[in-house]
């Protein structure tokens, strides 16, 4: 069974199975955690001590209640974070893609990566702030260039997973054709709250996780990863022609549909098409000024991934938006 590890400022902390919390009938359980006895400081230090996560679990320790911990990003940085671009076929949909869509990557700063509970920040240039959640691979081991790995190699290279938001300024990545810039600022990474380590057998169940994202209670994303194109071992091969990755990397593997932004009908795109950019830009912005979906300050962003059978669990993910002062 897959184990949650969190980061406090203390240290790391490895939450017990809930099969071990025992609760009154008719209560829910309280999740709860006790310390690793690791001199791992780094998340790729983490993972390569991961019996003494495992030794954590059986010390028979009560625990510390998780709610009572501050957690911080799981993932250490600096570190590589690479992200494939529309990924899911509700979101191809979304942005009005059709037909084959060719497998596409990007990298993001590991200086956006911030923890589960940090306030995402909006620059004061960006209007159009975005939501996109995602699933997370860390790496366990080295992905040199020219590896193919098939599916069953998948608990080879990656050793767990994490809940990101890959947050995006629209107005930057679209009139810049900018992605590096228009998702790689401060907080655009909020990651956590657990790195869930996986055993082989967890992998049969990826397909069964289901990636929901709701702003103020409101729910805007919900699909499974059955909703893939490229799905993680495909992914790690193709990134392999030209990346390297190390344990403790990230890849972001793609959101599903139901982010603020959508393609415009393609009537109006064909017009568009015909218009000077700077034109072509403005109409666009201004009708997207009316879409209520976009992030504002006092906007909560609430994730969760996890299967039904809640075999794979990587927790909820709460994120309030602020403005830059």
């Amino acid at each position: 069974m897959s184990i949650n590890v969190l980061r406090t400022a203390d240290g790391w902390w490895a939450v017990l199975p809930q099969a071990l919390d025992s609760a009154p009938a008719g209560e829910t359980s309280i999740a709860r955690a006790v310390p690793v006895d690791t001199k791992a400081v780094t998340t790729a230090e983490l993972i390569a001590d991961r019996a003494a996560v495992q030794a954590a679990t059986l010390s028979g320790e009560p625990g510390t209640p998780v709610a009572d911990l501050v957690a911080l990003s799981p993932l250490t940085t600096p570190c590589r974070v690479v992200a494939q671009m529309v990924n899911y076929r509700s979101h191809a949909r979304d942005s009005g893609f059709t037909g084959d869509i060719p497998p596409a990557f990007f990298r993001k700063a590991s200086g956006s990566v911030s923890g589960p509970g940090d306030a995402v920040i909006r620059p004061p240039h960006v209007k159009f702030l975005d939501y996109e959640i995602e699933l997370g691979l860390v790496m366990g081991a080295p992905l040199p260039i020219g590896t193919r790995v098939a599916e069953p190699d998948l608990p080879s290279y990656v050793a767990g997973l994490v809940i990101t938001n890959d947050v995006s300024a629209r107005d930057v990545q679209l009139t810049k054709t900018q992605f590096y810039e228009s998702k790689s600022y401060p907080t655009f990474t909020p990651t956590g709250p657990y790195l869930t380590l996986l055993e082989p057998e967890d992998f049969a169940h990826l397909l069964d996780l289901r990636l929901k994202l709701s702003v103020n209670g409101e729910l805007r994303q919900d699909r499974t990863l059955a909703d893939m194109i490229v799905r993680p071992a495909q992914a790690l091969t193709l990134l392999a022609r030209f990346q390297t990755l190390d344990p403790g990397d990230l890849l972001l593997t793609g959101t599903p549909g139901g982010t603020a932004l959508k393609a415009p009908p393609k009537p109006v795109e064909k017009i568009g098409a015909l218009l000077p950019p700077a034109v072509k830009w403005k109409a666009f912005f201004k009708s997207q000024a009316k879409n209520p979906h976009y992030l504002h300050a006092g906007d909560v962003i609430t994730a969760t991934i996890a299967t039904p059978d809640g075999r794979i669990d990587l927790g909820e993910q709460r994120t309030p938006v602020k403005d830059a002062q």
